[in-house]
């Protein structure tokens, strides 16, 4: 792979393209190992979480912490140690050459190493009345918010393994859930339909869909589910429920359009990571949060990646000095040994 000859100065150390709890971590980390980072907040700065009204399973906040809330502590943490925060959005990246090029805007940046922590998005029903209730009985994840819906009625939507698993999941809190399919079989495995199906709390709408959430909106402007309109894809007849949320479980898609063909992927576009590193196939790229996850998805989950991946590329750049001119702000040694990470090129 060529070098391409820049003046050092017009190089950053570290870029790091799109923000939510993995790439603001990572800010954190590479700016705190003086690295300077410069982050890509993308078109939706902070990540999910900020469609995400309360926090109450990230550690060390007791009492919960609104989601936007959080991301913008983080922000300031990162930006606290040296992060730069560009409310942009990266448009194309060249990985053939280095240093690697990202675009942005009507501006080219060079970069040593990329972190990748473009995340994911639930996949939607598409109903407005869905985005006017999201995060006021929508939701589109069951270990995020069932807790707030003990002894409720829930309504959950899908047919593959994550709708089986969010739904029995959701017994442990609410009243009732009842699981609504637009078809009669099933995506999901045996074994995570039968455990559904064996399930005395878990309710069955084969055959229908959700065409419109029902709500209202109190006095103070508080919104908050009370039914839903659901529709038989056989008949056509439609009928009003009553719930208290609409658990939407039809997947997730990874934000990583942009990096098809440039790097290794699954067949449905997760970034393919080695180990338990954030490498990617290409040396000097490190990918991060939901945009490799799509098992566990939570923020601590997504942070903790960030974390790894801004420790990998310090010690990517330490273990290349000649390269990249950068001396390590500690003995890279001292926490690994270094033929444990495939650095060099």
């Amino acid at each position: 792979m060529s070098h391409t000859h820049l003046h050092r100065h017009e190089v950053h150390p570290v870029i790091v393209i799109g923000s939510g709890p993995a790439g603001l971590t990572a800010a954190l980390y590479a700016g705190r190992a003086n690295l300077a980072p410069i982050v890509f907040e993308g078109d939706q700065p902070g990540g999910q979480l900020t469609i995400t009204t309360e926090v109450e399973n990230y550690p060390g906040f007791e009492n919960g912490i609104q989601g936007p809330e959080m991301m913008e502590v983080l922000r300031r943490q990162a930006t606290r140690f040296g992060a730069v925060c560009k409310f942009e959005t990266v448009t194309s990246v060249d990985f053939s050459k280095r240093p690697f090029t990202v675009h942005a805007g009507e501006k080219k940046y060079h970069a040593d190493t990329v972190i990748i922590s473009t995340g994911a998005r639930a996949k939607m029903l598409d109903l407005p009345s869905e985005e006017l209730y999201m995060g006021y009985g929508v939701s589109a994840c069951a270990t995020c918010d069932g807790f707030f819906f003990k002894n409720q009625d829930v309504l959950i939507v899908g047919g593959g393994d994550t709708a089986m698993e969010e739904a029995n999941y959701l017994t442990h809190f609410c009243n009732s859930v009842t699981l609504v399919h637009r078809r009669d079989h099933f995506r999901a495995s045996k074994i995570m339909f039968e455990r559904a199906k064996a399930n005395a709390k878990i309710h069955w709408r084969i055959n229908q869909e959700i065409i419109e959430v029902l709500g209202t909106m109190d006095d103070k402007g508080r919104k908050m589910v009370n039914g839903a309109i659901l529709r038989n894809t056989v008949s056509g007849a439609t009928e009003q429920v009553a719930t208290n949320g609409v658990f939407v479980a039809i997947g997730h898609s990874p934000n990583t359009e942009l990096f098809r063909g440039l790097i290794d992927m699954n067949e449905v576009g997760y970034i393919e990571t080695k180990g338990k590193t954030s490498f990617t196939n290409i040396p000097g790229v490190f990918a991060c949060g939901d945009c490799q996850d799509h098992v566990y998805r939570q923020a601590v989950t997504a942070a903790g990646t960030g974390c790894v991946a801004a420790i990998d590329a310090e010690r990517f750049l330490a273990a290349n000095p000649l390269l990249y001119g950068y001396e390590p702000s500690h003995d890279p040694t001292d926490a690994i040994m270094e033929e444990e990470i495939p650095h060099q090129l």
